[in-house]
C-alpha cells in the first residue's frame, strides 16, 4: 500500500489526539508532533485548526462507517436481529482507555457547538449519518411489529445516539468502560420491552410534521 500523506497523517492524528485531550487543548504543535509532519505541511492542507476540526469530522464519519459496514451484525435477517447485534458491538468496542473507544464527533460537538458553526454542522452530520444506518432497521422491526404508535424509526435511530453519547460523557466523568456498558445495556432492555409490548394507540390529535436531523443529514447524502 502506498505510504500515507502528510494530510492523511495528520487526520489520523487527530482521531486518536483529539479524543485524549480534547479540541481546544489539541495543539497545532501536537498534531504535527503526532503526525511526524511539519508546520508547514500543516498549513499547506489546512488554512486554520478549525478547518482541520471540520475535516476530521469528516474522516471520523468515513472510518466509523467502514467499521461498522465490515462488521458481521449487518447479517442479521431481520431488522430487530440487526439492532440487537449492532448494540452487542457496541458493548464489545467498550474496552480500554476511555479514549480510544469515545466519538470523536461527540467530544468536538460538546465543546464547540456555539463558537465553531462550521464544526457544529461537520458534528452533526457525523453523529446523525451514523444513526441514520439503523433507520431501517428500527423500520423493519416497527412493520413486523405492527407499528408502535408515535414511536418512529428516526427517533429510535436518534435515541440510541442520546445513550452512546451519554454513556461516553460518564465513562470519561468515571475514567472507567462500565458505566458505558451498563447504560447500553439498559438501552437493550428498554428496546426489547418495547418490541414486546403492543403498540400504544395513536393519539387523536393531529401533530406537526418536523424533519427529523437524520432526515435532514440522509437528504444531504443523497445524489
Amino acid at each position: 500500500m502506498p505510504a500515507p500523506s502528510a494530510k492523511e497523517k495528520l487526520l489520523d492524528a487527530s482521531l486518536s489526539l483529539i479524543r485524549e485531550r480534547g479540541f481546544a487543548a489539541t495543539t497545532v504543535d501536537e498534531l504535527c508532533a503526532r503526525a511526524g509532519v511539519t508546520k508547514g505541511g500543516f498549513f499547506h492542507h489546512f488554512d486554520s485548526k478549525d478547518a482541520l476540526g471540520v475535516a476530521a469530522a469528516e474522516h471520523w464519519t468515513r472510518y466509523a462507517s467502514a467499521l461498522f459496514q465490515a462488521e458481521a451484525y449487518r447479517q442479521a435477517p431481520d431488522g430487530l436481529g440487526r439492532v440487537r447485534a449492532y448494540l452487542a458491538l457496541r458493548k464489545s468496542l467498550l474496552r480500554g482507555d476511555v479514549s480510544q473507544f469515545t466519538c470523536l464527533a461527540g467530544t468536538m460537538v460538546q465543546e464547540a457547538y456555539a463558537s465553531h458553526p462550521a464544526l457544529r454542522a461537520a458534528c452533526a452530520e457525523s453523529i446523525f449519518g451514523h444513526a441514520g444506518g439503523l433507520v431501517e432497521d428500527f423500520a423493519a422491526a416497527l412493520r413486523a411489529q405492527g407499528g408502535s404508535g408515535d414511536v418512529t424509526a428516526e427517533s429510535l435511530a436518534a435515541h440510541t445516539q442520546c445513550v452512546l453519547q451519554g454513556a461516553f460523557i460518564l465513562a470519561k466523568a468515571r475514567g472507567d468502560a462500565r458505566i458505558a456498558i451498563e447504560s447500553v445495556e439498559h438501552l437493550e432492555r428498554y428496546l426489547e420491552l418495547l418490541f414486546a409490548a403492543p403498540p400504544p394507540s395513536r393519539s387523536k390529535r393531529s401533530k406537526p410534521q418536523r424533519t427529523s436531523p437524520i432526515a435532514a443529514s440522509r437528504k444531504r447524502r443523497s445524489p
